[in-house]
């Protein structure tokens, strides 16, 4: 029955992309995009129905779904069976944070064919996040609706709705430019423009972020060139492109008047106040380390906006997608056809061994093994999972925390997610100042600069509402960290561990560290690059 119904699935979805693509060649009919935009739109959401109804259907053989997907990745001739598979591999070592860029393959009506019984994570992610979209927000599915702030400098990875480009109101150019800040601002001045935006998008929290921040620092220049309808020279941005860009610009002194009246009254809610039909924010990743840029981002610049994270990604690969739109806090549904996960009970055993997609427990944490690619086999993403719940047989997950992101100096091993409590804590016990940043250093970096001492942490932070720090205040973390760690207590009491040092930074400090980080990875919080030390080591202040 399923293939009957994806056969015709599939000659409704090549009918309708192939008029789409008809009218979209023709010339001298003004209604053409826009007619194109609802044919596709129309031919993916069908396509994306039955993505979602063939989910169900899996989710309900999650162990045959994943064997079928292990075999696939196993070369021809291999043992059979995820119990020969991990006889014959061992646990492999960590695949550290990194997470090359993902690029959505073109769309051709033959793509969505195979889409319709094919196994490519990034297109079916992209239609199950269409389909859940529509279902939550059915009008930020309009042409051009949605504003793309995204900085991705060599090899971009696909928005969340790339099968639908007409969706976006940004032009692709303006993400590719060699500098983070131009990209950044150049997006941001084209979403401005349209004020009818029902969405916008980020791959990166911290890049929405960053963009609200140059909004902050540089709205009458933006008012300028939106009244002019011009794009202003700046470092980063090529003359060439410049050029094109500007071409796609019109004068628009009523929205430039509009913008410097709302900006005049703050900042607060400015989102909504600047786009008035605005119903979603979405992060491409809002979970873990970019979860404090969605804190303040809700609580400022986007109040009383939801946030949608659709995808959950680990080790560059694709593994889950969230269901639920309009939840507070994200949770995946990790689908079985996408990779072969298995799970190490946390906390970890003396002679470790895995459980697979089907054996977890609702409450625990689990550490995540990662069999995505051939030849890529039982990777340790060194990232923790804790299953919240079940879709059918499908564990549904919240990321807890990255392991390689523990503070540990003589192996107390603070975990990034608990040091961050601690650290927020403190800085509530410091009248008028708002965390807005923070990343740590373990002395053993710093080298011969870090002095004849004890072992101990370096932490640097970036505050509003406070210029400066008294030697009680910075005391205060160390001593919140004692309360809460009682091994960190047990070091600091013997001495074998030294005291914390607290440095503040100036305004715009992690901006910078971000753009030298040089691709759209989420924030490191524990650095290790002597490189970005020495930078964050330029902008203290105090």
């Amino acid at each position: 029955m399923l293939p009957a119904a994806a056969v015709a699935v599939a000659v409704a979805v090549a009918v309708a992309v192939a008029v789409a693509v008809a009218v979209g060649v023709a010339v001298g009919l003004p209604a053409a995009p826009a007619l194109r935009h609802r044919l596709a739109r129309a031919a993916l959401l069908r396509v994306a129905g039955w993505q979602r109804r063939r989910l169900e259907v899996r989710g309900s053989e999650v162990r045959g779904s994943q064997e079928r997907r292990l075999r696939r990745l196993l070369p021809a001739g291999a043992a059979p069976g995820s119990e020969a598979f991990r006889e014959r591999h061992p646990l492999g070592q960590g695949c550290g944070d990194a997470e090359p860029a993902e690029r959505g393959p073109p769309l051709r009506p033959w793509a969505l064919l195979r889409g319709c019984w094919g196994t490519d994570p990034p297109l079916q992610g992209s239609l199950l996040y269409l389909d859940a979209l529509h279902a939550a927000f059915p009008r930020a599915l309009a042409p051009r609706s949605t504003a793309l702030l995204s900085w991705a400098p060599a090899a971009p990875r696909a928005p969340a709705g790339w099968p639908l480009p007409t969706l976006y109101c940004t032009p692709h150019q303006a993400r590719a430019l060699p500098v983070r800040a131009a990209a950044l601002r150049v997006q941001l001045l084209f979403a401005l423009r349209a004020r009818g935006l029902r969405a916008l998008e980020a791959g990166l929290a911290a890049e929405l972020h960053d963009a609200m921040a140059a909004l902050h620092a540089g709205w009458p220049a933006l008012a300028q060139d939106l009244a002019l309808g011009r794009l202003s020279p700046q470092p980063g941005l090529p003359e060439e492109t410049r050029g094109r860009l500007q071409a796609l610009l019109a004068p628009d002194a009523a929205r430039a008047a509009e913008l410097r009246a709302e900006c005049a009254r703050g900042f607060e809610g400015i989102a909504r106040r600047l786009w008035p039909q605005l119903e979603v924010v979405v992060v491409g990743t809002g979970h873990g380390a970019e979860q404090l840029y969605c804190d303040a981002l809700r609580q400022a610049d986007c109040k009383g906006l939801p946030f949608f994270c659709p995808f959950y990604r680990a080790a560059g690969a694709l593994l889950g997608v969230n269901l639920w739109p309009e939840e507070p806090a994200p949770r995946f549904l990790l689908c079985p056809d996408w990779a072969f996960c298995e799970f190490l009970p946390c906390p970890a055993e003396e002679e470790p061994r895995t459980v697979l997609l089907g054996e977890l427990w609702e409450g625990r944490e689990y550490g995540l093994v990662l069999t995505a690619r051939p030849g890529e086999y039982r990777c340790r993403v060194g990232e923790v999972l804790r299953v919240s719940g079940f879709h059918k047989q499908c564990p549904v997950v919240q990321p807890v925390r990255r392991e390689s992101q523990a503070l540990s100096v003589r192996g107390e091993g603070i975990p990034e997610e608990r040091f961050c409590r601690s650290l927020c804590r403190a800085v509530g016990m410091w009248p008028g100042a708002r965390l807005v940043d923070y990343v740590c250093v373990e002395s053993d970096l710093l080298g011969s600069s870090s002095g004849a001492c004890a072992p101990h942490y370096e932490v640097f932070v970036e505050l509003r509402g406070l210029r400066d720090l008294s030697e009680g205040q910075r005391y205060k973390l160390d001593q919140c960290l004692q309360e809460d760690f009682p091994l960190y207590k047990s070091f600091r009491f013997k001495g074998s561990i030294g005291p914390l040092r607290l440095h503040l930074v100036g305004a715009g400090a992690f901006a910078r560290l971000r753009e030298e980080v040089g691709s759209p990875l989420p924030m490191p919080r524990v650095l290790r690059d002597p490189r970005l030390l020495r930078l964050i080591q330029s902008t203290v202040i105090s």
